[in-house]
């Protein structure tokens, strides 16, 4: 048996005129949350500040702020798609889309027509979660031939582990009781489950160390640290070394292999027939 996690809506930092949010609430049926900001620096700063899985900008409200504040943002965050809206067609807008598509605006959604409205609801909806996408591929395809609960644990713990500090709000979210989920763990001689979070917690903290536009600062807030010196504690408890020395000996990439090499494929022959959200009478037949 699997467990439903609940989704989460995707939260949406929108910069656009007064009669434009709330046309776009209202659009937005339920599909996805928005953060309203009067500029692009203020987007900048909740962009910054909290998860954002898109940015929203409105052709209208940006034409006089400066197109390099825009390109700062897309260069700093290039793993957050932006999305330029056109709700009335003049010449100062077709102007200011000019310059967002120099800028790095690829996405244009116009409004004008009805289908517009709801090309809206599909991708900012559905933005494209690349984060989580660049880290589970490559553990799913480390992973191989899993069980449906293995894959689900993975899945979850990549997806929430920025917003997740223990391993019970892990276990809160996957419908087990954590001494429940960390006995099959142990049982099945594998690394604790609150291992394995503080493991892709560190994976994502460097996927955001490979931008330019986050500190240590933001990084430690973004996963939901009470202060940089609480998450530069925990970087040492668990390698030894200062946030900073992260940020420069593990890019992305060197700290995702290790993940894989170190808490994956020592135990390659445990995840075939691993079931650990399994429910207890399956459990106990199957011997696990």
């Amino acid at each position: 048996m699997t467990t439903a996690v609940p989704a989460r809506h995707p939260v949406i930092a929108a910069v656009l005129r007064p009669e434009e949010r709330n046309r776009v609430e209202a659009a937005s049926g339920g599909w996805f949350s928005l953060v309203h900001r009067d500029s692009i620096p203020d987007a900048i700063r909740a962009v910054r500040e909290r998860p954002v899985d898109a940015i929203l900008v409105s052709v209208h409200r940006c034409h006089d702020q400066s197109p390099d504040l825009l390109g700062r943002l897309i260069q700093g965050f290039p793993g957050i798609p932006t999305v330029a809206l056109v709700s009335s067609h003049d010449a100062a807008g077709s102007e200011t889309l000019l310059h967002l598509g120099a800028n790095g605006v690829r996405q244009v959604i116009d409004v004008t027509g009805p289908e517009g409205w709801h090309r809206l609801r599909q991708v900012l909806g559905e933005p494209a979660t690349r984060d989580t996408a660049r880290i589970q591929g490559p553990v799913l395809a480390a992973l191989g031939g899993v069980t449906a609960d293995t894959r689900l644990f993975f899945e979850v713990l990549i997806r929430l582990a920025p917003g997740l500090a223990t391993a019970r709000e892990l276990t809160d979210q996957l419908g087990v009781r954590c001494t429940t989920l960390m006995s099959r763990f142990s049982r099945a001689g594998l690394p604790s489950p609150k291992s394995y979070l503080a493991a892709v917690r560190l994976v994502h903290a460097t996927l955001l160390f490979d931008r330019p536009g986050y500190t240590v600062s933001d990084v430690a807030y973004r996963l939901d640290y009470s202060s940089p010196q609480s998450f530069g504690r925990h970087v040492r408890a668990l390698l030894g070394i200062t946030s900073s020395e992260l940020r420069r000996r593990f890019p992305f990439e060197v700290a995702l292999t290790r993940f894989i090499d170190l808490m994956l494929k020592p135990y390659g022959e445990v995840w075939p027939t691993f079931r650990p959200l399994a429910r207890r009478d399956r459990q106990a037949a199957s011997g696990t």
